[in-house]
Parts: C-alpha cells; structure tokens; sequence
C-alpha cells in the first residue's frame, strides 16, 4: 500500500467543474482508495492505494472518473516526491515572507528550461520563475491576481496539462502524507 497526493485539474476553480470534496472523498472510497482526506475545495486529496505506479495511477483515476462523468486531469505526487519538491524550491525566501504567492505548477513530465527563458525574453514582470524537473515555481511579489505572466506563460507554450498548488498547500500535502493512518 501507499501513500499519494493526488491533484485534480481545474476543479471548483471560477465556477467550473464543481466537485464538492465530500462528493470526491466518496468517490475515491467506492473505487477502493482507503484512508482518503480531502484538503480544501480545489481537488486536493490523499490517499493509499495498492497502486505504486503514478503514471498507472492517473491513467486509472481519469478512466474511472470519466465513467462518472467528471472530466479532469489526475497528477499525482508520492511523500518523496512532494518532500523533492519542497527541498528543491528555489524561493525559500518567498517560502517564508509569502507563501500564498509563491505557486508551484504539476507537470507529468519534466519542463524544458528554455520555457522559462523564452518567458524571460518577452516578459519583464516582477515574478521569478524557476524550473526544476516537473515543477514549475513561480513567486508572484505583488500577488497573483493583478499578474500579467499567465498570457507570456501561453505563449511560451508550456504545458498545459498541469495544475497550480501555493506554497501553503504544496506543505500541508505533504504533511499530510507524512501523517500516521
């Protein structure tokens, strides 16, 4: 058995595809995850299961979720894996001044670093962005929501399979996988 971090793509976000999190709690006991908990209502849940492969592991939750008509994408992060992403942030001072402005983006596979410079030589905005591995950071100063890098991120043409956590909830995951059951 182990222990995932599993995040849904484009959940609850700006009135689009509603899952109310006691809904997905639900759903993921009746296919056979156990010990699941839900964290906010953005499509953020843990849980175990016997699968050990995350590739699998997103291919099978898309496939049963779109049995139950819920289209979304499933990137998954083992406790290893979330404690890599912690130990690699590039931003630690952002980390700690403003952790609700600092996001990490899930990718499935790794990001090519000249995404970042291609961003880099057309945008001059305040944010810093880092790539290491499948993790994009991203610490907005000003906030998010004024920002104008989401249109020079388009057009660099990352991924768009990927999903968005702040610090704060990349470190209460991870908590929570680390979690006695």
């Amino acid at each position: 058995m182990k222990r995932w971090a599993l995040l849904l793509r484009g959940v609850n976000v700006g009135g689009h595809r509603k899952l109310p999190m006691a809904d997905l709690r639900a759903w993921l006991e009746r296919i056979g995850c156990r010990d699941v908990t839900t964290l906010l209502a953005s499509g953020n849940a843990v849980v175990t299961t016997s699968r050990t492969d995350g590739a699998a592991l997103e291919g099978w939750l898309e496939s049963e979720a779109k049995a139950i008509g819920l289209v979304t994408d499933f990137l998954v992060r083992d406790a290893d894996g979330l404690r890599a992403v912690i130990a690699a942030n590039p931003f630690p001072d952002a980390a700690r001044a403003h952790p609700n402005h600092l996001v990490v983006t899930f990718h499935r596979a790794p990001v090519p670093g000249a995404l970042v410079e291609a961003v880099a030589a057309e945008y001059a905005g305040p944010e810093r962005l880092a790539v290491v591995g499948r993790e994009l950071f991203v610490d907005y100063p000003d906030g998010i929501g004024d920002s104008k890098l989401a249109p020079a991120l388009g057009r660099a043409k990352f991924p768009k399979l990927a999903t968005a956590r702040n610090w704060n909830t990349v470190t209460k995951l991870a908590a929570l996988l680390s979690a006695p059951r």
